[in-house]
């Protein structure tokens, strides 16, 4: 029954947010142009506050819990489990202060409205994953940025989403290279639950009454070994995953 239901309320999602989508990619283009930078960071929060409440037509609700305050005058890495494109929109959204950039496939940088826009102009790192070369290149540069900057670069070290939540074993060399080039971040890691059932059916139609959980563990300085850095960042995700 739930299914059947999902089919309308899909499609109503769907409308607003690709209306979303539309709407806020000349806004963007406006805001940077314009206005600069700080215009066109408000403007990608605000896109992704909408989104978050776009899902709401799904029945999606939303916990954020932090459990220690984040400087906001540091760089951040912020490393995360990865279980849908879901995950996105409100590490946008409640992570702002910090202004998150992505670490993101090549192939998302054009085609799709606000988005692609976004990654190409935010900030983030466009990888391609079938060139080495390239990849560490974009990694070290948006470390570079977020240490001069102090901003933040978000990561999801297992390289490919969850579609069942457990979660995947860490790739650790882009993580490795983030941490080489922001030596002052503070790495910040967030335990994902749920948001694998918004697409639990595929892409459509999308699941319904989902509670994605977002728990921001207290961060951590990048001193030290990496590899038993990072093997503890890991182990703080892991331990509050759900699947």
């Amino acid at each position: 029954m739930q299914k059947i239901l999902s089919y309308p309320l899909t499609v109503l999602f769907f409308i607003f947010f690709g209306l979303t989508l539309v709407i806020f990619h000349p806004i963007q283009w406006l805001c940077l142009n314009l206005f600069g930078y700080d215009a066109h960071k408000r403007s990608v929060s605000i896109l992704n506050w909408f989104i978050v409440r776009c899902t709401h037509f799904l029945g999606t609700w939303y916990t954020f819990k932090k459990m220690s305050d984040i400087p906001s005058n540091r760089p951040l890495i912020i490393v995360s489990n990865h279980q849908s494109m879901y995950d996105i929109p409100p590490i946008i959204w409640f992570m702002r202060k910090h202004h998150p950039k992505f670490v993101s496939k090549i192939e998302l940088g054009k085609g799709i409205p606000s988005v692609s826009f976004n990654l190409r102009h935010g900030g983030s790192a466009l990888i391609n994953r079938k060139d080495p070369k390239q990849s560490i290149a974009a990694l070290e540069e948006l470390g570079r940025y977020i240490e001069k900057n102090s901003r933040s670069a978000v990561i999801f070290p297992e390289g490919t989403r969850s579609r069942t939540g457990v979660p995947k074993d860490f790739r650790t060399t882009g993580l490795k290279v983030l941490m080489k080039e922001a030596p002052s971040a503070l790495i910040v890691p967030i335990s994902i639950n749920n948001s694998w059932k918004m697409v639990r059916y595929g892409k459509f139609p999308m699941g319904l009454g989902t509670h994605l959980k977002l728990k921001v563990h207290p961060p951590i300085e990048n001193k030290g070994d990496p590899d038993t850095l990072i093997a503890l960042v890991e182990q703080q995700i892991k331990k509050d995953i759900i699947p």
